[in-house]
């Protein structure tokens, strides 16, 4: 993609924020929670699946385990 395809599609997205639109005096660095080890019984297919797009599955699993907490309603029982 070139650079003004790309400005083009970010214009387009209506989720999209212009680091011009926002007030760069009231962003706040927020550190990201640590994560919490664990030992996590999967199917052996399941495990493969994750694997096999590579480095960061198990970030891709936390990621999966995170979409369905958001859709149980996980926000009003945490």
């Amino acid at each position: 993609m070139s650079e003004g395809e790309i400005e083009s599609a970010a214009l387009s997205d209506p989720d999209s924020l212009l680091l011009e639109d926002c007030d760069m005096a009231s962003l706040q660095v927020v550190m990201p929670k640590t994560k919490e080890s664990i030992s996590l019984r999967v199917d052996p297919d399941v495990l493969s699946f994750f694997k096999s797009y590579g480095k960061g599955y198990q970030t891709r699993m936390n990621a999966v385990l995170r979409a369905y907490m958001k859709v149980q309603g996980a926000d009003e029982k945490v």
